[in-house]
């Protein structure tokens, strides 16, 4: 019979003492999977509270900027660019600690799904192979989902409605005059084009800031709302993060 001894390099003493022994009974099998179950509970619950994290640096700073920026005109609109640009980064590192929590959750949800709803209330086989698929994934971890798609999900949690509101101050902050101590006087017979001059970023001009934030937030809209086919474990129930 195969065994994992023969597997292992090395000459015969070397693998008898690596050789790991396998589960013999029907209740060392059921030992091992709880202690599995509740190990990548512990590894998903570990990475669920990084991304927590993230989400609340996210707030902090949303919050301290908008205090700075809105509290004086002496602050420059350019503040709440930089609170976009620290956002950005925050989404873009909660969405790889996303990646990570999901794996671990997609097998948790495999061994609730398979194993033990079948304990509770068995019914006919539902997935084909779920343990040899598994196993798979535990010899060859990949990521279940892309960058992209850790993105769209993070910024339809929270992202996308902080990145509004930074937006609304934005608006609020480059359009009253009592908010921009350094601004230039308004021409009344040419609005439109004092208040973009306003805009003006040190040497890029206020047009060119336009049409980058107007870019960003369309591309931010796009990567929220765009089209999605559920798949993996948010294919099972309404329940995900």
């Amino acid at each position: 019979m195969h065994s994992v001894q023969d597997e292992l390099p090395g000459d015969g003493e070397t693998r008898r003492a690596f050789n790991m022994p396998l589960p013999a009974t029907t209740g060392e099998a059921i030992t091992v999977l709880a202690h599995f179950h509740r190990a990548e509970i512990a590894r998903m619950t570990g990475w669920r509270d990084r991304i927590d994290l993230t989400s609340n640096w996210a707030i902090t700073v949303v919050a301290g900027m908008l205090s700075v920026s809105l509290s004086t005109p002496a602050a420059h609109h350019g503040v709440l660019l930089f609170a976009m640009v620290l956002v950005m980064l925050l989404l873009t590192i909660e969405a790889r600690r996303y990646r990570f929590f999901d794996v671990y959750r997609a097998r948790v949800r495999a061994l609730e799904r398979n194993y033990y709803a079948q304990v509770f209330a068995p019914r006919g086989k539902e997935a084909e192979d779920w343990a040899g698929r598994l196993a798979a994934d535990l010899r060859a971890p990949r990521f279940l989902i892309s960058r992209r798609t850790a993105m769209s999900r993070r910024l339809r949690r929270n992202y996308f409605w902080m990145f509004l509101v930074l937006l609304a101050a934005w608006i609020l902050k480059v359009s009253s005059a009592w908010l921009l101590r350094d601004a230039a006087p308004v021409d009344p017979a040419k609005p439109v084009h004092g208040a973009i001059q306003n805009l003006a970023l040190g040497p890029v001009p206020g047009w060119v800031v336009l049409m980058a934030v107007g870019a960003f937030y369309c591309w931010l809209t796009y990567a929220t709302f765009r089209p999605r086919k559920k798949s993996g474990e948010l294919a099972h129930g309404d329940v995900h993060v």
